[in-house]
Protein backbone atom coordinates (compact mmCIF):
# COMPACT_ATOMS: atom_id res chain seq x y z
CA UNK A 1 0.00 0.00 0.00
CA UNK A 2 2.74 2.50 1.12
CA UNK A 3 4.26 1.49 -2.10
CA UNK A 4 1.35 2.45 -4.10
CA UNK A 5 0.83 5.63 -2.26
CA UNK A 6 4.93 6.68 -2.89
CA UNK A 7 4.50 6.23 -6.42
CA UNK A 8 1.57 7.54 -6.99
CA UNK A 9 2.87 10.93 -4.89
CA UNK A 10 6.59 10.58 -7.25
CA UNK A 11 4.05 10.78 -10.48
CA UNK A 12 2.33 14.09 -9.57
CA UNK A 13 5.68 15.42 -8.64
CA UNK A 14 6.51 14.27 -11.74
CA UNK A 15 3.86 15.71 -13.49
CA UNK A 16 4.43 18.90 -11.45
CA UNK A 17 8.15 19.19 -12.91
CA UNK A 18 7.06 18.90 -16.46
CA UNK A 19 4.36 21.53 -16.09
CA UNK A 20 6.52 23.97 -14.55
CA UNK A 21 9.31 23.62 -17.34
CA UNK A 22 7.04 24.40 -20.29
CA UNK A 23 6.99 27.89 -21.11
CA UNK A 24 3.67 29.77 -20.72
CA UNK A 25 2.20 30.87 -23.87
CA UNK A 26 2.06 34.85 -23.64
CA UNK A 27 -0.86 36.31 -23.50
CA UNK A 28 -0.72 37.61 -26.79
CA UNK A 29 1.58 37.38 -29.55
CA UNK A 30 4.72 39.69 -30.60
CA UNK A 31 4.32 41.31 -33.16
CA UNK A 32 6.36 43.50 -35.61
CA UNK A 33 6.66 46.67 -38.08
CA UNK A 34 3.95 49.04 -37.68
CA UNK A 35 2.03 46.60 -35.30
CA UNK A 36 4.40 47.18 -32.31
CA UNK A 37 2.54 50.37 -31.96
CA UNK A 38 -1.07 50.52 -30.62
CA UNK A 39 -1.39 54.02 -31.58
CA UNK A 40 -1.85 55.01 -35.28
CA UNK A 41 -2.05 59.50 -35.77
CA UNK A 42 -4.83 59.98 -37.98
CA UNK A 43 -4.34 62.68 -40.26
CA UNK A 44 -1.21 63.15 -39.14
CA UNK A 45 -2.43 63.78 -36.19
CA UNK A 46 -4.25 66.56 -33.81
CA UNK A 47 -1.95 69.95 -33.53
CA UNK A 48 -3.32 72.42 -31.03
CA UNK A 49 -6.89 72.20 -31.17
CA UNK A 50 -7.15 71.37 -34.73
CA UNK A 51 -7.67 67.99 -36.67
CA UNK A 52 -7.51 66.61 -40.19
CA UNK A 53 -4.45 68.61 -40.87
CA UNK A 54 -2.29 66.69 -42.28
CA UNK A 55 0.70 68.69 -41.57
CA UNK A 56 4.16 68.90 -41.11
CA UNK A 57 4.13 70.43 -37.58
CA UNK A 58 0.96 67.79 -36.79
CA UNK A 59 3.84 65.21 -37.42
CA UNK A 60 6.67 66.65 -35.24
CA UNK A 61 4.09 67.47 -32.62
CA UNK A 62 3.12 63.41 -32.59
CA UNK A 63 6.69 61.90 -33.26
CA UNK A 64 7.79 64.16 -30.02
CA UNK A 65 4.81 62.41 -27.75
CA UNK A 66 6.13 59.32 -28.99
CA UNK A 67 4.24 58.21 -32.25
CA UNK A 68 5.39 56.32 -34.76
CA UNK A 69 2.29 55.21 -37.02
CA UNK A 70 1.10 57.96 -39.20
CA UNK A 71 -2.40 57.85 -41.19
CA UNK A 72 -2.09 60.63 -43.96
CA UNK A 73 -4.86 61.27 -46.01
CA UNK A 74 -4.41 61.72 -49.98
CA UNK A 75 -6.29 62.99 -52.86
CA UNK A 76 -5.14 63.89 -56.44
CA UNK A 77 -4.75 67.72 -56.68
CA UNK A 78 -5.94 69.97 -60.19
CA UNK A 79 -2.77 68.58 -61.97
CA UNK A 80 -2.53 65.35 -60.68
CA UNK A 81 -0.30 65.34 -58.36
CA UNK A 82 -0.88 63.75 -55.21
CA UNK A 83 -1.16 66.04 -51.67
CA UNK A 84 -1.79 65.53 -48.35
CA UNK A 85 -5.92 66.20 -47.82
CA UNK A 86 -9.03 65.05 -46.58
CA UNK A 87 -11.50 66.33 -48.79
CA UNK A 88 -12.06 69.61 -51.35
CA UNK A 89 -15.11 72.09 -50.68
CA UNK A 90 -15.83 75.65 -49.21
CA UNK A 91 -16.73 73.82 -45.39
CA UNK A 92 -13.20 72.23 -45.18
CA UNK A 93 -11.10 75.12 -45.98
CA UNK A 94 -13.10 76.99 -43.25
CA UNK A 95 -12.72 74.32 -40.98
CA UNK A 96 -8.75 74.14 -41.48
CA UNK A 97 -8.71 78.07 -41.28
CA UNK A 98 -7.49 78.55 -44.93
CA UNK A 99 -9.86 81.62 -46.42
CA UNK A 100 -7.17 84.05 -45.36
CA UNK A 101 -4.56 82.09 -48.03
CA UNK A 102 -6.63 82.31 -51.47
CA UNK A 103 -9.23 83.67 -52.76
CA UNK A 104 -13.09 83.38 -52.14
CA UNK A 105 -13.18 81.65 -55.69
CA UNK A 106 -11.22 78.93 -54.71
CA UNK A 107 -12.98 77.95 -51.10
CA UNK A 108 -14.50 75.25 -52.93
CA UNK A 109 -12.53 74.50 -55.92
CA UNK A 110 -10.20 71.81 -56.74
CA UNK A 111 -6.87 73.48 -56.30
CA UNK A 112 -3.49 72.95 -58.01
CA UNK A 113 -0.19 71.68 -55.82
CA UNK A 114 1.11 75.08 -56.25
CA UNK A 115 -2.31 76.59 -54.23
CA UNK A 116 -1.97 73.32 -52.06
CA UNK A 117 1.25 74.80 -51.07
CA UNK A 118 0.50 78.43 -50.48
CA UNK A 119 -2.54 78.22 -48.48
CA UNK A 120 -1.04 76.89 -44.98
CA UNK A 121 -3.35 75.26 -42.52
CA UNK A 122 -4.41 78.11 -39.49
CA UNK A 123 -2.29 80.48 -41.89
CA UNK A 124 1.00 78.82 -40.50
CA UNK A 125 0.85 75.11 -40.52
CA UNK A 126 2.69 73.54 -43.80
CA UNK A 127 0.79 71.22 -46.05
CA UNK A 128 2.14 68.09 -47.17
CA UNK A 129 2.79 66.61 -50.95
CA UNK A 130 3.56 63.08 -50.84
CA UNK A 131 7.46 63.45 -51.98
CA UNK A 132 7.30 65.42 -48.33
CA UNK A 133 5.82 62.70 -46.91
CA UNK A 134 8.70 60.31 -48.55
CA UNK A 135 10.97 62.78 -47.52
CA UNK A 136 9.75 61.95 -43.27
CA UNK A 137 9.96 58.64 -44.22
CA UNK A 138 14.18 59.37 -45.12
CA UNK A 139 14.56 61.52 -42.30
CA UNK A 140 13.11 59.36 -39.66
CA UNK A 141 13.65 56.07 -40.11
CA UNK A 142 11.52 54.43 -37.33
CA UNK A 143 7.81 55.66 -38.85
CA UNK A 144 5.40 54.44 -40.21
CA UNK A 145 3.05 56.13 -42.81
CA UNK A 146 -0.60 54.42 -43.50
CA UNK A 147 -2.54 55.74 -46.70
CA UNK A 148 -5.78 56.65 -46.41
CA UNK A 149 -6.52 56.85 -50.43
CA UNK A 150 -9.22 59.60 -50.31
CA UNK A 151 -10.38 58.79 -54.16
CA UNK A 152 -11.07 54.98 -54.27
CA UNK A 153 -12.46 54.97 -58.07
CA UNK A 154 -10.32 51.93 -59.46
CA UNK A 155 -8.65 54.38 -62.05
CA UNK A 156 -7.81 57.10 -59.31
CA UNK A 157 -6.46 54.34 -57.00
CA UNK A 158 -4.04 53.24 -60.00
CA UNK A 159 -2.78 56.58 -60.61
CA UNK A 160 -2.28 57.08 -57.02
CA UNK A 161 -0.30 53.95 -56.07
CA UNK A 162 1.77 54.42 -59.33
CA UNK A 163 2.64 57.84 -57.64
CA UNK A 164 3.23 56.29 -54.07
CA UNK A 165 5.29 53.48 -55.78
CA UNK A 166 7.54 55.37 -57.93
CA UNK A 167 8.02 58.16 -55.98
CA UNK A 168 9.22 55.81 -52.90
CA UNK A 169 11.52 53.61 -55.35
CA UNK A 170 13.16 57.07 -56.92
CA UNK A 171 14.07 57.78 -53.09
CA UNK A 172 15.10 54.61 -51.38
CA UNK A 173 13.21 51.01 -52.69
CA UNK A 174 13.37 50.00 -48.88
CA UNK A 175 11.55 52.90 -48.03
CA UNK A 176 8.20 50.77 -49.15
CA UNK A 177 8.87 48.41 -46.65
CA UNK A 178 7.43 51.14 -44.30
CA UNK A 179 4.65 51.98 -45.82
CA UNK A 180 1.15 50.59 -44.91
CA UNK A 181 -1.82 50.82 -47.54
CA UNK A 182 -5.23 50.73 -46.34
CA UNK A 183 -7.74 48.93 -48.62
CA UNK A 184 -11.54 49.75 -48.36
CA UNK A 185 -12.43 46.05 -50.33
CA UNK A 186 -11.34 43.12 -51.73
CA UNK A 187 -10.63 43.78 -55.35
CA UNK A 188 -8.29 46.99 -54.04
CA UNK A 189 -6.04 44.11 -52.23
CA UNK A 190 -5.27 42.50 -56.17
CA UNK A 191 -5.10 46.21 -57.55
CA UNK A 192 -2.45 47.70 -55.56
CA UNK A 193 -0.23 44.80 -55.63
CA UNK A 194 0.22 45.16 -59.40
CA UNK A 195 2.51 48.20 -58.12
CA UNK A 196 4.72 46.78 -55.46
CA UNK A 197 4.28 43.45 -53.15
CA UNK A 198 3.55 45.38 -49.95
CA UNK A 199 4.80 44.02 -46.49
CA UNK A 200 1.65 44.94 -44.57
CA UNK A 201 -1.96 45.59 -45.94
CA UNK A 202 -4.69 47.29 -43.17
CA UNK A 203 -8.52 46.37 -44.35
CA UNK A 204 -10.58 49.12 -43.30
CA UNK A 205 -14.12 48.37 -43.25
CA UNK A 206 -15.92 52.02 -42.90
CA UNK A 207 -16.96 51.37 -46.83
CA UNK A 208 -17.06 47.73 -46.92
CA UNK A 209 -20.20 45.41 -47.49
CA UNK A 210 -18.08 42.32 -45.98
CA UNK A 211 -20.28 40.27 -43.55
CA UNK A 212 -17.88 39.59 -40.11
CA UNK A 213 -17.54 35.81 -41.80
CA UNK A 214 -16.19 37.69 -44.83
CA UNK A 215 -13.80 39.75 -43.29
CA UNK A 216 -12.09 37.45 -41.24
CA UNK A 217 -12.00 34.53 -43.92
CA UNK A 218 -10.36 37.44 -46.48
CA UNK A 219 -8.01 38.68 -44.33
CA UNK A 220 -7.06 34.91 -42.57
CA UNK A 221 -6.46 33.80 -46.33
CA UNK A 222 -5.15 37.09 -47.71
CA UNK A 223 -2.26 37.66 -45.41
CA UNK A 224 -3.84 40.76 -43.92
CA UNK A 225 -1.86 42.55 -41.44
CA UNK A 226 -4.74 44.01 -39.27
CA UNK A 227 -8.14 45.27 -39.65
CA UNK A 228 -9.60 48.62 -38.48
CA UNK A 229 -13.15 49.61 -37.91
CA UNK A 230 -15.28 52.37 -36.67
CA UNK A 231 -16.94 52.29 -33.18
CA UNK A 232 -20.09 51.33 -34.79
CA UNK A 233 -18.97 48.89 -36.39
CA UNK A 234 -16.81 46.98 -33.09
CA UNK A 235 -18.10 43.66 -32.97
CA UNK A 236 -16.25 41.59 -29.60
CA UNK A 237 -16.87 38.11 -31.67
CA UNK A 238 -15.29 39.65 -34.60
CA UNK A 239 -12.61 41.39 -32.90
CA UNK A 240 -11.24 37.84 -30.95
CA UNK A 241 -11.91 35.77 -34.23
CA UNK A 242 -9.33 37.81 -35.82
CA UNK A 243 -6.79 37.89 -32.52
CA UNK A 244 -7.25 34.25 -32.70
CA UNK A 245 -5.94 34.13 -36.51
CA UNK A 246 -3.45 36.71 -35.48
CA UNK A 247 -4.49 39.90 -36.44
CA UNK A 248 -5.20 42.84 -34.45
CA UNK A 249 -8.13 45.09 -34.60
CA UNK A 250 -7.67 48.67 -34.24
CA UNK A 251 -10.37 51.19 -33.84
CA UNK A 252 -10.91 54.82 -35.20
CA UNK A 253 -11.01 57.73 -34.55
CA UNK A 254 -10.92 57.29 -30.63
CA UNK A 255 -9.50 60.51 -28.07
CA UNK A 256 -11.29 59.23 -24.52
CA UNK A 257 -8.97 56.81 -22.47
CA UNK A 258 -11.54 55.20 -20.68
CA UNK A 259 -12.85 54.39 -24.40
CA UNK A 260 -9.43 52.96 -25.01
CA UNK A 261 -9.71 50.47 -21.79
CA UNK A 262 -13.06 49.82 -22.63
CA UNK A 263 -12.57 48.59 -26.15
CA UNK A 264 -9.09 46.87 -25.47
CA UNK A 265 -11.28 44.69 -22.46
CA UNK A 266 -13.22 43.54 -25.95
CA UNK A 267 -9.75 42.08 -27.74
CA UNK A 268 -9.22 45.35 -29.40
CA UNK A 269 -5.55 46.04 -29.98
CA UNK A 270 -5.09 49.55 -31.26
CA UNK A 271 -6.47 52.82 -32.27
CA UNK A 272 -6.35 56.11 -34.69
CA UNK A 273 -5.93 59.05 -32.37
CA UNK A 274 -5.89 62.45 -32.78
CA UNK A 275 -4.49 63.27 -29.37
CA UNK A 276 -3.55 59.85 -27.98
CA UNK A 277 0.29 58.29 -27.51
CA UNK A 278 1.23 54.89 -27.69
CA UNK A 279 2.35 54.83 -24.19
CA UNK A 280 -0.74 56.74 -23.13
CA UNK A 281 -2.54 53.62 -24.29
CA UNK A 282 -0.23 51.12 -22.96
CA UNK A 283 -1.10 52.74 -19.43
CA UNK A 284 -4.80 52.63 -19.70
CA UNK A 285 -4.26 48.27 -20.33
Amino acid sequence: MRQKQLFSLLVVCAIGIMLIAIPSRPSEQPFTGFREHRIIAHAMGGIEDMTYTNTKEAFMVNYEKGTRVFEVDLLLSEDDELIARHEWGEFFTNMLRQHNELGEDRYGAVWTAAEFKQAKVDGQYEPLLWEDIVELLVKYPDIYIVTDTKQIDPEEIDRIFAKIVDSAKGRDPKLLERIVPQIYNQPMLKQIKQYYPFDSIIYTLYQSQDSDREVLYFARNNGIAAVTMSESRVNEKLVKSLKRAGIPTYVHTINDKKLVSKYMKKGVYGFYSDFLAGNEVDASR
